[in-house]
């Protein structure tokens, strides 16, 4: 398909700097049409709702398929294929309405069976899909995926064509918020059984969301255009939606700045200051429900499972400098897992947050030393971090930091599908690992360090840390389980089980055409709210 045609910027240059004029609207809006181009990281590994791993996936995916539940333009929980909901008073029993206009997008109903269909698929031990533990709060559903149970074992069923029925194994109060997550979302049935793993291609794929694939050219683009058959269709404005997999963010910088992106959700650290000075009404800085870590490598045999040298290497680094010399935008600085300001919970944080940094590093050294190694017996260790020449930024000042340990590091970059593949296979000893919230919910952080989780990059594995996980999770009283959950939080924190930098603050460059696109907590910016405002 040939690009078409769009309203050029104009650019006034000179040899000696960038251009100080921010981007003017970039869509094409000839004929009515409206094509929305989004700078969105890296090439998807896959487009299926079960398998998807990155927010580069998700956002997609949420484009092309709904939920009981979705997302407004906030970030707030809204309703999906779902117009309504029953809970029951001891909250284990759910009972969901589905709109009698909702449809797949080769127009053929859908149905509760579809969910039913879809939440075995996922649970199913076969997929080994990696968000499957999502679904646990519902009941036999954690034992259905480990093989215990069958699957007509699981508490949902279709009551009628329209009517969903869930039981859970316990209450669980943020159940609701995560139905708007796509790893809940319903999977066509007909097609997978027709394709088999190639029914997420374009001609075989059918969704139910607000748009429906029509091409994917591996590294270039993926194309969406709008679903007639989508239950809010009429109040959907775009005509097609435009991914383009850019992971670098002065490419996207560039393309945004000539007119070739309508929005980037992210920009050049060393950019930043200049985007605040020069695109004021583009550059949007908001902070988000997520947490930039590192993962160890701690499984048996791994140098990483000393928590001393974990300790250590905690210990040394200057967050603060990472912060405002590095990424620039001075990011809460992390010494927990969960943010702080995820809902209704207090964590802990590491004890040495507050010592002076040369307190710290006489901590490390001695704990190196204790652990055999030092500047004359150095420590060689390997950092993993996905291509990108802003990311590689990191663990070059954490390299340095470390040094005086008697630490020796190695960089190793891959594209974003290769590098998730090694941290799911445990290819790695330091790994980039950031994790945006799934939903607004502590546990959403802890339960990635939960024995045996697929997200579990990092093998950890502590029984006192998953028997107390799993008393929070069998807690009727929100006040004793965000306790409980502290509690088990310390315990990850005592053991140094990860390296967190800072909690997020998402830098992002969107059109001011662009009208419908909202700062949210949640980062979710689903193309269906947005449109682009005629040109004057």
């Amino acid at each position: 398909m040939t690009k078409t045609t769009v309203r050029k910027l104009l650019v006034i240059a000179s040899c000696a700097m960038f251009t100080l004029m921010p981007p003017m609207a970039v869509a094409d809006i000839e004929g009515g049409k409206q094509v929305l181009r989004r700078a969105n990281g890296a090439e998807p590994s896959s487009l299926d709702p079960q398998l998807m791993t990155g927010t580069w996936e998700s956002a997609i995916i949420s484009d092309l398929f709904e939920g009981l539940l979705t997302r407004d333009a906030d970030g707030g929980s809204i309703p999906g294929v779902a117009e309504s909901w029953d809970i029951s008073d001891d909250g284990l029993h759910y009972t969901f309405h589905l709109r009698g206009d909702a449809k797949w997008s080769d127009g053929t109903p859908l149905t509760a069976d579809d969910f039913v269909y879809a939440w075995r698929r996922i649970l199913s031990p076969e997929l080994a899909a990696p968000y499957a533990y999502m679904l646990y709060p519902i009941l036999n559903a954690r034992a259905y995926n480990q093989g215990e149970q069958p699957a007509d074992a699981l508490g949902v069923e279709a009551s009628d064509d329209h009517t969903l029925s869930v039981t859970l194994a316990r209450p669980t109060g943020y159940f609701l918020e995560m139905l708007s997550h796509a790893s809940t979302y319903p999977v066509p049935r007909t097609a997978i059984e027709q394709y088999g793993s190639d029914w997420t291609k374009p001609g075989h794929m059918i969704s139910n969301g607000a748009f429906e694939l029509t091409e994917w050219v591996s590294h270039d683009h993926i194309a969406a255009v709008k679903n007639p058959d989508f239950h809010d269709a009429a109040n959907v404005a775009l005509d097609e939606v435009r991914f383009l997999p850019i992971d670098d963010g002065r490419a996207a910088l560039n393309r945004f700045r000539a007119g070739e992106v309508d929005m980037t959700s992210s920009v050049p650290t060393d950019r930043i200051e200049w985007a605040r000075e020069n695109l004021p009404d583009a550059l949007h800085e908001t902070p988000t429900l997520a947490t930039f870590y590192f993962a160890f490598n701690q499984r048996p045999g791994s140098v990483l499972d000393d928590p001393r040298i974990r300790e250590a290497l905690n210990l040394a680094v200057r967050r603060d400098i990472i912060t405002t010399q590095i990424t620039k935008l001075n990011q809460p600085l992390a010494y927990s897992l969960v943010p702080t300001a995820i809902s209704h919970y207090d964590g802990p944080e590491f004890d040495f947050a507050r010592e002076p940094m040369a307190k710290r590093l006489a901590q490390a050294k001695a704990l190196m030393q204790d652990a055999g190694y030092g500047p004359d017996h150095p420590l060689h260790l390997t950092i993993d971090y996905i291509t990108n020449q802003d990311t590689k930024r990191i663990p070059v000042a954490m390299a340095a930091m470390w040094k005086p340990l008697g630490v020796e590091v190695t960089l190793t970059n891959s594209d974003a599908a290769v590098y998730y593949s090694k941290l799911r296979q445990g290819d790695f000893q330091i790994g980039m690992a950031p994790w945006n919230a799934d939903y607004n919910d502590a546990s959403n952080f802890l339960d990635l360090f939960r024995t045996g989780v697929p997200n579990n990059h990092s093998g950890y594995s502590n029984a006192a840390y998953d028997a107390m996980m799993e008393r929070a999770s069998n807690e009727l009283d929100p006040d004793e389980r965000a306790r409980l959950m502290a509690d088990a939080e310390g315990i990850l924190l005592d053991d140094y089980a990860m390296l967190p930098l800072y909690f997020y603050i998402r830098p992002a460059l969107v059109s001011p055409s662009l009208s419908g696109w909202k700062e949210s907590p949640m980062d979710d910016h689903l193309s269906r709210w947005m449109h682009f405002e005629d040109p004057e």
